[in-house]
């Protein structure tokens, strides 16, 4: 009986030890390292404008209106959705995620030739114009987590006339948005280069007075 009361002591020690160093120590020291050696990573990668947060450099949003880049296509729409939608249950709570339709899947076809009508429609009113050139994949697909916040730059080259009808800036100024808010390879090599969206979309209120 001795010999049991010994080694439950033991066991609860160490137990208590355990706790301690796995539930208070390890993570108070990796939030401090965090904080202390990448703040801004640790924070989310938060985007501030006037000293408020407005998003993140790693989720992408949805934004209305010609005058804006548009991201990719989001199966979960962004986590946005209107009041109406809440009501009538098609919000779901915030997720991500894909459909995952295969290329052959009649509903993404459909809803591939319906973004092309809509995206050849839009160029047409700021351009007056018909397009006739060839839209990148990854404004008609969604990505896989749904919160993509990059496009590749010819997604985002391709969206300059209509930018410029519906925004007031110029070729130029537009451009110098996309070069300052593209990420390039990594030591040039690994990745593919892609723009940030929400950077780009700030940049343009910016210069369009809106903020």
């Amino acid at each position: 009986m001795k010999n049991f009361a010994s080694y439950l002591k033991r066991a609860l020690i160490l137990t208590l030890i355990l706790l301690l160093c796995c539930s208070v120590i390890y993570p108070l020291a990796l939030t401090g390292l965090g904080q202390l050696l990448f703040p801004k990573q640790a924070n989310g990668n938060l985007i501030e404008v006037d000293g408020k947060a407005v998003g993140s450099e790693l989720v992408g949003q949805d934004f209305t209106g010609d005058q804006y880049f548009q991201g990719r296509i989001s199966s979960v729409n962004y986590n946005t959705y209107t009041e109406e939608e809440k009501e009538d249950g098609t919000y779901g709570g915030v997720s991500s995620g894909s459909f995952n339709y295969a290329p052959t899947n009649e509903d993404l076809k459909a809803r591939v030739e319906e973004d092309v009508a809509k995206f050849k429609e839009r160029y047409k009113e700021a351009t007056g114009d018909e397009f006739t050139g060839e839209i990148p994949a990854d404004l008609l697909t969604a990505s896989g987590s749904g919160l993509d916040p990059h496009i590749s730059p010819k997604s985002a080259e391709i969206q300059i006339p209509i930018i410029v009808s519906n925004s007031g800036l110029t070729e130029e100024q537009v451009n110098e948005i996309i070069k300052e808010n593209t990420e390039h390879k990594i030591l040039g090599i690994f990745g593919e280069e892609k723009v940030n969206v929400l950077k780009c979309n700030i940049a343009i209120a910016k210069a369009m007075g809106e903020i």
